[in-house]
């Protein structure tokens, strides 16, 4: 076997301890090789809980200029996804990002832009887990036209995270670290594009429920609505809260002109009403597909000829322009027209 791939990570947080290493280290001939993290104290605690030995850098501009390291993988907060992501490329390396892409579509672009010049390099970027797992079945029930012509789509991510006014301000909340992106909706933009084609136009309205947190203010909304047409005629209610009271909720409801299929994807099922007829739909055993984010981005750095993993940098400018849209949407209170690139 060649020598192995070299990992260096940026951002050993808690994807990284949950999905990210523990789906790299059973990967052979795949080492962690650095970390740098926003303190070298937290670097060493997450090397020491895993049981790994690697070298601590001080920065993340040290990481990616280090020779010894094959791929980079970004998992720190948005404001770093673009510097870190765009010096990587011009240094040689594949990148693996964490969603969110960017804090805006300039920095997007920009990201884009960078693994275009560098087509011999890899680039991906985290698929959020909803509806991962039977996306394949979801996009063959589509195909099939079970539902018919498809008229409707209700998303609701509800939940009460910031429901507390007393409790700190999250990184979330903040402009400087998350940009313009609110809550769920970038990966759920990912989504639906992915299943029904493009947004067309959009209008949004959102609510600062606790404006004023431990002496910062607050600017990012956690109530949004999202009223969206696609390109292929179907419209949409996006409702995203993480002032939700009640259980939380993630679910898609697609209505079609022949019946709804409901998404409940906290609990992975899916949920066909046909003729007043509800039948709880199995995922087939050929299209049930598990989380292996890790080893389609790991086959597709040691084979260049196999297709690139999704979603790509391409698939998150496309996300990271429904994001900017809302935004502007909310603040102007006027409806927005994407323009869907070549």
């Amino acid at each position: 076997m060649s020598r192995p791939l070299r990992v260096g990570i940026v951002g050993a947080g808690g994807i990284v301890r949950l999905r990210h290493w523990p789906g790299l280290k059973v990967i052979e001939g795949v080492t962690l090789a650095a970390v740098a993290n926003s303190n070298e104290g937290s670097a060493h605690r997450f090397l020491d809980e895993v049981g790994v030995r690697a070298v601590v850098m001080p920065d993340w501009p040290s990481l990616v200029a280090s020779p010894d390291i094959d791929i980079v993988w970004i998992a720190a907060h948005p404001n770093l996804h673009e510097p870190v992501t765009t010096r990587a490329l011009a240094s040689g390396k594949h990148v693996f990002c964490q969603a969110r892409m960017a804090r805006d579509l300039d920095e997007a672009q920009r990201m884009f832009q960078a693994a275009e010049a560098r087509p011999d390099l890899v680039t991906m970027l985290c698929p959020p887990p909803y509806g991962l797992r039977n996306d394949a079945f979801i996009r063959r029930l589509l195909a099939d036209q079970i539902l018919g012509p498809i008229r409707h789509l209700r998303l609701r991510s509800l939940n009460a995270s910031f429901i507390d006014p007393s409790t700190p301000t999250h990184w979330r909340q903040r402009r400087e670290v998350s940009g313009r992106n609110v809550m769920t909706l970038g990966i759920y933009s990912e989504i639906l594009q992915r299943w029904f084609g493009d947004i067309a136009s959009l209008e949004a309205e959102g609510e600062i429920t606790t404006p004023l947190r431990h002496g910062e203010t607050i600017t990012i909304p956690d109530r949004l609505t999202v009223r969206a047409q696609f390109s292929n005629g179907a419209d949409a209610t996006l409702e995203f809260s993480n002032v939700y009271p009640n259980p939380a909720e993630e679910s898609l409801v697609i209505t079609g002109e022949n019946g709804t299929l409901t998404a409940d994807f906290a609990a992975e099922t899916l949920t066909l009403l046909t003729k007043n007829r509800a039948e709880l739909l199995s995922t087939p055993s050929e299209l049930d597909r598990p989380w292996q984010v890790e080893r389609d981005f790991i086959d597709a750095v040691r084979n260049p000829s196999a297709p690139r993993p999704h979603p790509t940098f391409r698939d998150g400018t496309a996300y990271m322009r429904v994001v900017d849209a809302v935004e502007s949407a909310r603040l102007t209170a006027s409806r927005q027209f994407l323009e869907v690139p070549n």
